[in-house]
């Protein structure tokens, strides 16, 4: 197959997910889970029988046919269109309640026809003014533009867009979902919305008190209820020894009785601790001998055997914890009553649940120490808890998942782990960035939300360099951007929110890629930091990382432009020589080569040894392309990002990042998958050193060469070590591995080697020159 060849995407790939889903549905013990498997399952059988009749095209950017780029398809995994639009299916419930309310017809058509009337476009403005709402899709956000467009006095561009939104009145819904308006503080973001934080709570009060609460009833109950049994049995022992059964005194049958009629209460009301129903426990060995002691019919006598366990179980409890009403005894019972008296982690859920309620369901949390403080007196009679506990750690993380902080500060608390996390915060900087220059309150509120819902979008899967749809190609936000203000106050804010994340990714996640979600956002970023839109090209392009097994052995221009820019970087530095990169050789390629011109993908595939076509060779070329670009790291330092403790920490971090993957072989399911991040925390190790002065270089070799690391950890890295000196030394390594250099790469075609290198191979890479 030629690199001009057609590619479709494979239909067996959904025939298996859509046999997975339907034995999931049949098979699995859990109700909930066989529903979303059945949902699913409906998914996957649309899209099979789209692609054999033909109504889906996968891997085209308009897969559905009959619906255009703009409008948003319902998304499986993988990037499969399913044939239906996310903002079509059955009413929504406040387009039901518009319906009931002015008693039109019960559908779509019916209500977009009276959103245009007077009384509808009321109702919209009212919207629009007050921001309560929320667009969950982007085309909820047409009709508002209509709005804002007539307000405006822009009569022409509202003609033009309901043009296009008229052909699909009948089965889209354009209008927003009413909600509290949301006012944050410049710069903050928040990860989880109280409401979504509120259903992780009720889920946890809904789960019951569970092992805690056990815990708690066996301390609270059954611990004081022994220590009378015992008291009680310690009274027939002569002299106060362990003796016991020796003698008895008067009323002590009676009392016995009195033990065992209190025993049946409380193992009817407390029912979640067992261990006193275990036969071979102490109290219910002393339980047992007390019946037999005690019954009416029997002859009140113990047998030797019953009265030798009652002994050793009445010795073992003295000997632990002392006699009952002792010193010692005494205090440890204090200590476990105040840790029952503590609530347990459902009620205090169910009241962190009842104090969110007061906030804005699709907002976060403004102050974190008011909703974590510790009980109150009134709730502690509204919940039965005690006043003054404070909120365990596992219930903080939860609420601090929607804590309204600065990007910088929740990375701080924890709140952001990972790239991919800080990647879902991106889109409500990037928006608050694109609607920087707009004076109307109502237009920047719009431009907002519909940036991070498009920012939702799910991405398509797309062959042959296709690209997936940008915000610019919709109808309202094509008609809208006249409207958006200073292009230079624009710019001026999107490149200091791309400065700030890439700070914020190279000094918190160095040993991690950019994820594609990330990447589609500094994209963006990009375009308007430079006054720049599409189709135009921009200074620093960013790049996506492409899936091995769809990919057709080409790179889009914008992947040349990057290797370019990128080689402006590293030239003469570490980077260059350890990757045996020769950057006049990339300075040559061309964007669009013509003749025998070299192309980016044949430079690529020829550093990757012109391996086979198949999903680990198309790995070696995608990674080389890795390699020739830096992976945005190039884009990210040209835009001017830093970290914040310098190229040396940056450094240490990616290599902790490589010795934390490498130390969890071989014991992982997916070797590979380690092995490959691995190889990319260490690229970017390289990155980062090439930026540092020789003698930092130095410095972190040293440290990396001496580090205390695991056996099997050391044994893997030595031969990239060695390599690595060498580069630092001055050594430019060969562009290609050639038998005896061992350079450090994340793709094979055979068996990695990191998985089986053994301490006598590696004496041929001690003394490399």
């Amino acid at each position: 197959m030629d690199d001009t060849t057609p590619v479709h995407a494979n239909p067996g790939y959904p025939a298996s997910r859509l046999l997975k889903e339907l034995a999931t549905a049949a098979a699995h013990d859990d109700p909930a889970v066989r529903r979303a498997a059945e949902r699913r399952a409906s998914a996957w059988r649309r899209i099979t029988e789209g692609m054999a009749s033909g109504r889906l095209s996968i891997g085209s950017r308009t897969p559905v046919r009959g619906l255009p780029a703009w409008v948003t398809p319902e998304v499986a995994h993988g990037g499969f269109a399913t044939g239906e639009a996310a903002a079509a299916g059955p009413l929504r419930p406040h387009e039901l309640d518009l319906i009931r309310r002015h008693g039109l017809r019960e559908d779509r058509a019916a209500l977009y026809a009276h959103h245009l009337t007077e009384a509808g476009l009321e109702h919209l403005g009212a919207l629009l003014d007050g921001g309560g709402y929320a667009v969950d899709q982007p085309e909820q956000a047409a009709l508002l533009t209509v709005v804002w467009l007539l307000r405006t006095g822009d009569t022409a561009a509202a003609l033009r867009l309901l043009a296009e939104l008229d052909p699909f009145a009948a089965t889209l819904c354009f209008t927003p979902r009413p909600a509290p308006a949301r006012d944050l503080p410049p710069g903050a973001v928040f990860r989880h919305s109280v409401r979504e934080v509120r259903d992780t709570l009720a889920a946890v009060a809904a789960r019951g008190p569970g092992a805690p609460g056990a815990q708690r009833e066996a301390l609270a109950v059954w611990n004081p209820f022994a220590d009378r049994v015992l008291a009680h049995w310690l009274e027939t022992a002569p002299d106060g020894g362990t003796a016991v059964d020796a003698h008895r005194p008067d009323g002590w049958a009676a009392r016995g009785s009195a033990l065992l009629d209190e025993y049946g209460r409380l193992a009817a009301e407390h029912t979640l601790c067992t261990k006193h129903r275990r036969p071979k426990e102490n109290l219910a060995i002393l339980l047992a001998a007390l019946r037999e002691a005690v019954a009416p019919d029997g002859p009140g006598v113990l047998g030797a055997r019953r009265r030798g366990l009652l002994r050793c179980a009445v010795a073992a409890m003295t000997a632990k914890r002392g006699v009952p009403g002792s010193a010692g005894h005494s205090a440890v019972r204090t200590v476990q009553a105040a840790q029952a008296a503590l609530p347990t982690h459902d009620v205090l859920a169910a009241l962190l649940a009842e104090r969110l309620s007061a906030l804005p369901e699709n907002s976060g949390v403004p102050d974190p120490d008011a909703a974590l403080a510790p009980v109150s007196a009134e709730e502690a009679r509204d919940f039965d808890a005690a006043a003054g506990s404070a909120v365990p750690g596992p219930l903080r993380a939860r609420v601090a998942k929607a804590v309204i902080a600065p990007l910088e500060e929740l990375v701080e608390r924890g709140v952001v782990p990972s790239a991919e996390v800080l990647a879902a915060l991106v889109p409500a900087l990037a928006a608050a960035a694109q609607a920087a220059a707009i004076d109307d309150p109502a237009l920047s509120r719009l431009v907002t939300a519909h940036h991070e819902a498009f920012a939702r979008r799910r991405s398509l899967l797309l062959l042959d360099l296709a690209s997936q749809v940008r915000q610019g190609e919709l109808p309202w936000v094509r008609e809208l951007e006249r409207h958006h203000g200073s292009a230079r106050v624009r710019r001026e804010a999107a490149r200091a929110v791309l400065v700030r994340v890439g700070d914020t990714v190279l000094t918190h996640f160095p040993g991690t890629i950019t994820p594609n979600p990330l990447v589609s956002e500094l994209s963006g970023l990009a375009r308007t930091a430079e006054g720049r839109v599409p189709p135009r090209q921009v200074d620093f392009p960013f790049v996506e990382e492409l899936a091995s097994d769809i990919f057709t052995g080409t790179f889009s221009a914008k992947f040349t432009r990057a290797a370019r820019r990128a080689a402006e970087v590293v030239e003469g530095t570490l980077y260059a020589r350890y990757y045996g990169i020769d950057c006049a050789e990339v300075f040559a390629l061309q964007e669009k080569p013509s003749g025998g011109e070299p192309t980016f993908a044949l430079l690529c595939r020829e550093r990757a040894g012109d391996p086979l076509r198949s999903v680990s060779g198309n790995g070696m070329v995608i990674e080389q392309a890795q390699i020739l670009t830096t992976h945005n790291l190039a884009a990210l330092v040209v835009a001017g990002a830093r970290p914040r403790d310098g190229w040396a920490a940056a450094a240490r971090g990616a290599h902790r990042t490589t010795v934390r993957l490498l130390g969890a072989l071989p014991r992982v399911y997916d070797t590979l998958a380690h092995v490959k991040n691995a190889a990319f925390a260490w690229r970017q190790t390289v990155f980062f050193l090439s930026r540092c002065t020789p003698r930092e270089q130095r410095e972190v070799l040293a440290r990396m060469e001496g580090a205390d690391l695991p056996y099997h950890v050391r044994e893997r890295l030595d031969p990239a070590l060695v390599w690595l000196r060498a580069a630092v030394a001055g050594h430019t390594l060969p562009a290609r591995d050639d038998g005896e250099t061992v350079r450090f790469l994340g793709w094979t075609a055979g068996r990695h080697w990191m998985l089986d290198i053994a301490p006598e191979a590696l004496f041929r890479y001690r003394h490399p020159f």
